[in-house]
């Protein structure tokens, strides 16, 4: 069992592929594991037989050996974000509101990653409407951290960074608005990455046009199985008007490193505060790239970063509002909403026609400020988180070092610029604190540079052991 959990994305594709497993033994050894060790960790939700996923492995194996392979992940078990719709399997969204809801369709990143041959297990648990960076929900109940279980896996894609931690899938969609590929891949030690905006298409709610802050994306336990996965999420669909053709990523080893230039973003002048230990891990991260041929210096954005946290807040509250109106107007339905979702539609009923146009023009100059630094780094490196893996039973960190968060989202403010820009971003590990918890940074590149960062990315991966750690919890009931 461990053996075949333990492989890669890409090398249990080989084995898949050459023959010397079958689909049937994979699933085996994904549902033994799950069976062991989700229970402590509720990671995976909404789960389908364990009959009906090996006759569907089953039938994999014959395919394959029929000549009939549906794609590049045939035979491969994955779970879906609890935020896609998967055909026929339970999405809740993480909402009391949809405890009993069984879509008849797929979310175009579903559909493609059926198509390509996996074999959809169930879903990943994820906070209410993915509101917040710690998976808990009063559905389902809250996502443990395989490093320590009494910690949080982060969210919104909390349960897709501790299934891949935990060795319960080999690879994980996600989705990221305020980092939720990249806090959670911080919290767990797996890889994240945050396409260009449009990169990867989704099925649009009433507006395909305005909401231009999340994107889905993909989560692995190594760089070249989460290329694997973007290529598969990527490419233009005529639903999704925001969408792009885009072909095939493919990781480039003449990575751009003597003579390259990395800006270090650090605590943004002063202006975030860390949790103590989390600076000083992403520094020592900073000199495996100067291994690499790197330079590498600090450097600051000119620009009013309390200006760009008004704008971020004023857009998602404004887009909250807009979304979730229908649910907070009905009485019946207002009292099963969160209360940070209430917080957001309140504040964004608020909100003047003025406020989003001024918004706007502050995300553009933020924008501009960022080509501007590009003009001098060929890439830059933030933290990926403001704190360690934090408390489960706690709905979010009120405190970071002394500074009261004065909103529930205040302590993930070091993700939203690369949001705000649509810019594309891998949360890679930094190593662990003195405790054992894991956190990370974010390699940040210009627009549309996916394959570069990735590239970037994959060398840094090489350089370090940080991804072939396993979780003690994994390491003693492995076998």
């Amino acid at each position: 069992m461990s053996d075949l959990t333990s492989l890669s994305l890409a090398d249990l594709l080989k084995s898949l592929n050459a023959g010397g497993v079958s689909a049937e033994d994979v699933m085996e050894a994904y549902l033994d594991r799950i069976e062991w060790l989700n229970p402590q960790i509720n990671a995976l939700v909404s789960l389908r037989s364990r009959e009906a996923l090996l006759a569907e492995a089953r039938s994999r194996d014959a395919e394959r050996k029929q000549g009939k392979t549906l794609g590049p992940l045939h035979g491969v078990p994955i779970a879906i974000k609890d935020l896609s719709e998967a055909k026929g399997i339970l999405c809740t969204y993480g909402s009391p509101l949809f405890h009993d809801y069984v879509p008849d369709f797929d979310d175009i990143q579903v559909q493609r990653i059926r198509a390509a041959g996996a074999i959809i297990i169930g879903k990943t648990n994820t906070p209410e409407w993915g509101f917040g960076s710690h998976s808990y929900n009063p559905v389902f109940g809250v996502t443990r951290n395989p490093w320590d279980l009494t910690r949080s896996a982060g969210g919104s894609s909390g349960g897709a960074g501790a299934a891949l931690a935990a060795r319960l899938v080999p690879v994980a969609d996600g989705s990221d608005m305020m980092g939720s590929l990249r806090n959670p891949a911080a919290f767990n030690n797996v890889v994240g990455f945050r396409p260009s905006f449009g990169r990867v298409p989704t099925l649009p709610g009433r507006d395909a046009y305005l909401n231009q802050l999340s994107t889905l994306g993909p989560m692995g336990r190594s760089v070249k199985d989460v290329v694997a996965l973007l290529n598969i999420q990527s490419g233009f669909d005529p639903r999704d008007p925001s969408s792009f053709e885009s072909g095939p990523i493919s990781l480039d080893p003449a990575i751009p490193g003597k003579g390259g230039r990395i800006g270090w973003l650090g605590n943004f002048g002063g202006h975030l505060s860390f949790e103590a230990g989390v600076l000083d891990l992403n520094e020592k991260a900073l000199g495996v790239f100067e291994g690499l041929g790197f330079a590498v210096e600090p450097v600051k954005v000119d620009f009013d970063l309390n200006r760009l946290w008004w704008a971020w807040t004023t857009l998602r509250s404004y887009f909250t509002a807009g979304s979730m109106r229908d649910f907070y107007e009905d009485p019946g339905r207002r009292g099963a909403l969160k209360a940070e979702i209430l917080y957001e539609v309140r504040s964004g009923l608020r909100i003047q026609a003025a406020d989003v146009y001024e918004a706007s023009a502050v995300r553009t100059a933020w924008y501009q400020a960022m080509m501007k630094v590009f003009e001098t780094c060929d890439y830059l490196v933030a933290p990926a988180a403001q704190v360690f893996p934090f408390d489960a039973d706690i709905p979010w960190p009120r405190e970071i070092a002394g500074k009261h968060m004065d909103t529930y989202h205040r302590w993930m403010e070091v993700v939203i610029g690369p949001s705000m820009a649509g810019l594309p971003v891998a949360a890679l590990p930094a190593g662990f604190s003195a405790t054992g918890l894991p956190n990370g940074f974010q390699l940040i590149g210009r627009p549309r540079t996916d394959r570069a960062v990735l590239s970037v990315a994959a060398a840094y991966e090489a350089a370090t052991d940080w991804l072939a750690r396993v979780p003690p919890l994994v390491s003693v009931t492995a076998g």
